[in-house]
C-alpha cells in the first residue's frame, strides 16, 4: 500500500522529506522546530498561537515556517488543533532565495496559479519568501483526472477535503481526507478527483524547491497503462 490513512509519510532512503498529522487538545502545546530539519506546518482545523516571530494567531488553512535550528510553540485553543507537521532534512539542493523571509502564510491572502488540466495551486512557501529546501502548496483539483505525467521533484501529498484515486502503474488506491502518499521523482501517476461535484483539494510538500506546475507530459505511458474503473 502506498496510501498512508494515518496521514503519516515516514522519511525513506534518498528522501529528506517527512509529513506527520498532528493533533493537539485544547491548550495543549507542541515544539515544532528539529534540530538541522527546516519544517513547515498547514493547520487544517482548529485555531491557536504560535511563538515564532513574536506570536501569530494561526486558523484552519494557516502555514508557518520554522527554518533549520529555530524552534517555536504551537498552542491550540479553546477548541483543540489539528494540523500537518512536515521536516525538510539538510542535504536537499537549496533553491537561490527571491524573497524576504516570511513566517506565517495564509490560504485566503494567496493568489492561485495554474497547473496541469484545469487544475490550480497557491504557493504558501518556497524560495520567494524564505523556504529554499522545499515548496508548501494547497492544489485544487476539479473532478475527473488529469493526463498522466510526472515531476522531476520528490513530493508527499496529503489530502485535505474531498476524496479520489491515486493512480500508478503498479494500481490504484482510494484518496480521503487526512490520507498522504509520496510521489517519487519521474514517477508517472495521476490523483483523481472522483466525485462528480465536490473539488478535492490537497497539501503538497516537494524538494527541491520550485514551482507545482512543473510537470511533464508521459504520452506513451497514458497507451500503457490503465485506470481502475474508469468511467
Amino acid at each position: 500500500m502506498r496510501v498512508s490513512s494515518n496521514g503519516i509519510v515516514a522519511p525513506t532512503t534518498g528522501s529528506e522529506l517527512a509529513v506527520e498529522t498532528v493533533r493537539l487538545v485544547p491548550r495543549q502545546s507542541l515544539e515544532i522546530g528539529v534540530i538541522g530539519d527546516d519544517s513547515l506546518l498547514f493547520v487544517f482545523a482548529g485555531h491557536g498561537m504560535v511563538s515564532a516571530a513574536g506570536g501569530h494567531a494561526v486558523h484552519a488553512g494557516a502555514a508557518v515556517l520554522v527554518l533549520a535550528d529555530e524552534t517555536a510553540r504551537l498552542t491550540a485553543g479553546e477548541d483543540g488543533l489539528t494540523a500537518v507537521r512536515a521536516s525538510i532534512g539538510p542535504s536537499v539542493d537549496r533553491h537561490a532565495p527571491l524573497g524576504p523571509r516570511e513566517t506565517l502564510v495564509a490560504t485566503e491572502r494567496v493568489e492561485a496559479g495554474s497547473a496541469t488540466g484545469k487544475r490550480s495551486f497557491q504557493v504558501l512557501f518556497g524560495p520567494h519568501n524564505g523556504s529554499t529546501r522545499a515548496t508548501l502548496f494547497v492544489g485544487h483539483v476539479p473532478p475527473g483526472a488529469a493526463p498522466w505525467h510526472f515531476h522531476l521533484y520528490d513530493e508527499i501529498v496529503w489530502i485535505w477535503r474531498g476524496e479520489g484515486r491515486f493512480h500508478t502503474h503498479a494500481g490504484s488506491e482510494p484518496l480521503a481526507v487526512g490520507s498522504a502518499f509520496r510521489i517519487s521523482p519521474r514517477e508517472v501517476h495521476i490523483v483523481e478527483n472522483t466525485s462528480t461535484t465536490e473539488e478535492l483539494v490537497v497539501v503538497g510538500l516537494f524538494t527541491p524547491a520550485g514551482s507545482p506546475s512543473a510537470a511533464y507530459l508521459a504520452v506513451d505511458e497514458g497507451v500503457e497503462y490503465a485506470i481502475e474503473g474508469a468511467r
